[in-house]
């Protein structure tokens, strides 16, 4: 039987894990690799948790190592304050090493500073937000009870997929850090161009970690000797809406060249830290199709508008919150150039029937459930949308995210009767998946009839 880590060793492995995470940083943002820095940055964080959470609990940053002391001083799973310190500071002593050393190899480095046409705030807003996301998801997939305890295998690549969800839209505005280690480590390096930016993102950082611990005892009140209720569920259906929509706006509004796939990863990691939570539908025709189905006799016809009104309630707040980064800029609603509405029938009705069927036969059924990639399945529908049809509807595939796009736009003259023709092609799509599921899945009824007639 292995015996438990000494405390040198975990932090050998925290110092390890948040080097090679700060020096990838910088070898991507000065090695020019572009639309992938983000994959990369990604990647390393996902191997280095895999490799080393059985070690130290895989930190690599203060944010999520105060998010942990926090949880630990409200009665919930955690860690120990002076454990933090240790943490802490050798994740600090970590990020320098590994900004010095691509200082040394590149022979130059970049400034941390808000990025061109935008102010501390924008940027602040950003860092707090997407720490906020990335503690949270390290809360609820590696240090909630319940995840701990089964042991999930999908805690990595929820974790590190939060990097893509945040690297290309709120990257843009702030350079994405998430991570005081990361901020600190790179004003350093730069201090013969300015020093001095670290201190603000720092502190927003905190205030996201801060926020992060608060939520977890929210959504998960059985691990603070509470009793969860439909609030909690309401909660975590808001919490995972929104972080889809804002992410959805940011990477709009960036023109990111990897939208797509970062909106598919937001979606991923909301799931993976919420699904067992409210069942991290986060889209009114998700619940529709999930309530059509009837295999989820909990989802009663009042409780399914509750979760509705909650996620396009969501919506709302997110698509002001990235209006307010972009300083009032928003994007309409409505066919892409040199399309018509009949194709934006077609293309948000079909695609939104492949979110909702994989939904339900991945995290519905108990014949094709996906027990460990659910997550990933669900989220890369909408890189399929996302690539497939973007370009003629958007590939809103969500009445939220619909009626949050059109919400905002109104600050810029626009109409939100568009949010309500998207919504009907979208609950058309999703009626369409129950229908097709209940015969592609009938036999599961079969057998629960035959169960309750023995």
């Amino acid at each position: 039987m292995a015996g438990e880590p000494t405390f040198t060793a975990k932090l050998t492995a925290e110092f390890v894990g948040t080097f090679l995470l700060i020096f990838t940083v910088g070898c991507n943002v000065l090695g020019g690799a572009g639309m992938w820095a983000g994959v990369s940055i990604a990647c390393v964080l996902m191997v280095a948790i895999y490799s080393l959470g059985g070690i130290s609990g895989a930190n690599f940053n203060p944010a999520v190592s105060v998010t942990l002391g926090i949880s630990k001083s409200l009665g919930g799973p955690g860690m120990e304050w002076k454990d933090v310190g240790f943490y802490v500071a050798t994740q600090l002593v970590a990020g320098v090493v590994a900004s010095m050393s691509y200082l040394a190899l590149f022979n130059k480095s970049f400034n941390l500073e808000p990025a061109k046409g935008f102010n501390m705030a924008q940027a602040g807003a950003c860092e707090l937000l997407y720490t906020f996301m990335l503690c949270f998801v390290v809360m609820n997939v590696a240090a909630a009870k319940k995840n701990a305890q089964e042991k999930g295998q999908y805690y990595g690549l929820a974790i590190g997929f939060v990097i893509i969800a945040g690297a290309y839209g709120a990257g843009a505005v702030s350079g994405g850090c998430f991570n005081p280690a990361v901020a600190f480590g790179i004003d350093v390096a730069s201090a013969f161009l300015g020093f001095g930016f670290c201190l603000p993102y720092i502190a927003f950082e905190l205030v996201g970690a801060l926020l992060a611990a608060a939520l977890f005892k929210v959504v998960r009140p059985e691990d603070f000797a509470g009793e969860k209720t439909l609030t909690t569920e309401l909660v975590s259906e808001f919490l995972g809406t929104f972080i889809l929509i804002l992410t959805v706006g940011l990477n709009v509004l960036a023109k990111s060249p990897a939208g797509a796939f970062s909106i598919a990863a937001s979606l991923t990691c909301m799931i993976y830290a919420l699904g067992d939570v409210s069942g991290a539908h986060f889209n009114p025709a998700v619940t529709t199709a999930i309530f059509i189905s009837g295999r989820c006799p909990d989802l009663t016809a009042y409780k399914a508008a509750c979760y509705m009104g909650t996620q396009i309630l969501a919506g709302f707040v997110a698509a002001y919150t990235y209006a307010f980064i972009y300083a009032g800029e928003s994007f309409p609603l409505g066919p892409g150039k040199g399309y018509s509405w009949a194709d934006v029938v077609v293309a948000e009705s079909v695609f939104t029937f492949v979110l909702c069927f994989v939904v339900l036969t991945t995290a519905v059924s108990e014949k094709t459930k996906a027990s460990h990639l659910f997550g990933l399945a669900i989220g890369s529908c909408v890189t399929v949308g996302g690539c497939a049809i973007g370009g003629i509807s958007g590939g809103s595939l969500n009445p939220a995210v619909s009626f949050g796009i059109a919400s905002a736009q109104i600050l810029n003259g626009g109409y939100g009767y568009k949010a309500i023709l998207y919504s009907a092609m979208e609950l058309g799509g999703a009626a369409a998946a129950a229908g097709v599921f209940s015969i592609t899945h009938g036999c599961e009824t079969e057998v629960s009839k035959d169960k309750s007639l023995a």
